[in-house]
């Protein structure tokens, strides 16, 4: 089942009969979906469900792979990978932290554009500086990665998935290492993406974030979608208590809507 969409709301990635695969072992069974630009779907669903899978195949890291995933009516798994690269962005959950300082490291959001050997021009500087600028990194920019905290590193990344300036950003998990102040800040930064126009597709555990940021939201478990609507549907179902194994609960105040969750 697709997300609903508003009229005249262009889907700016869709996927239809999506399998993947892992050593044969297949995750995804046959996934349909749309992602709608300028808006930010949210996947949620147990552990092992498929939801890092789903944003791994979008961006072609998934060995094993059928089915179509178009971007404007373009096939992302036909594409040239630097071509493919300029379309979409990915802030994985998991990184190595390299050795080299964080201005390298968002330089590396600019290899896309670049053929080799890689000469960086004055837009790929700037495009550096504006991201950097964007995370509140620019004065940390000759730091080493290693000598950063792990919110500070996940920053980083973010401006290096921001230096790539694609039309779609993808995010496993991106409030992961971050303290409160922090995940609200990681939070604003993908409303502000799609209020630029971009599709935003996270995935998030914490079901309040879900409520308060998410314009979409897919419920994913086993390999497949149970169910996608806003958010208030999709936590109100007896779908999310089928997957999860909890009961939403839900509560006004002057701020709206909030959600909190029991056995």
């Amino acid at each position: 089942m697709a997300p609903a969409q508003e009229k005249g709301e262009a889907a700016m990635i869709s996927v239809r009969g999506l399998h993947a695969s892992y050593g044969g072992s297949e995750i995804l069974h046959g996934i349909d979906a749309d992602f709608p630009e300028g808006r930010i779907t949210v996947i949620i669903g147990p552990n092992g469900c498929g939801k890092s899978t789903t944003l791994r195949s979008m961006v072609r890291m998934v060995p094993e792979v059928s089915g179509q995933i178009m971007i404007d009516g373009a096939d992302l798994l036909s594409m040239e990978p630097q071509k493919a690269a300029q379309r979409v962005a990915y802030l994985p959950q998991n990184r190595n932290v390299p050795d080299i300082t964080v201005e390298r490291l968002v330089l590396h959001g600019r290899f896309p554009y670049l053929s080799y050997p890689r000469r960086y021009r004055r837009e790929d500087w700037d495009m550096v500086t504006r991201s950097l600028q964007q995370v509140g990194l620019d004065d940390l920019r000759s730091s080493r990665m290693e000598s950063l905290s792990g919110g500070q590193q996940q920053k980083a990344y973010l401006a290096m998935v921001l230096a790539q300036d694609t039309e779609a950003v993808l995010m496993d998990e991106p409030t992961t290492f971050l303290d409160i102040k922090n995940q609200l800040d990681m939070m604003d930064r993908a409303r502000s993406l799609a209020e630029d126009g971009k599709t935003v597709i996270m995935i998030l555990h914490d079901f309040e974030s879900v409520l308060h940021y998410a314009d979409h939201v897919i419920l994913m478990k086993d390999g497949r979608i149970l169910l996608a609507s806003d958010a208030e549907t999709v936590l109100r179902s007896q779908e999310i208590r089928d997957a999860f194994g909890v009961r939403p609960c839900f509560y006004e105040t002057e701020d709206g809507l909030h959600c909190y969750v029991k056995k």
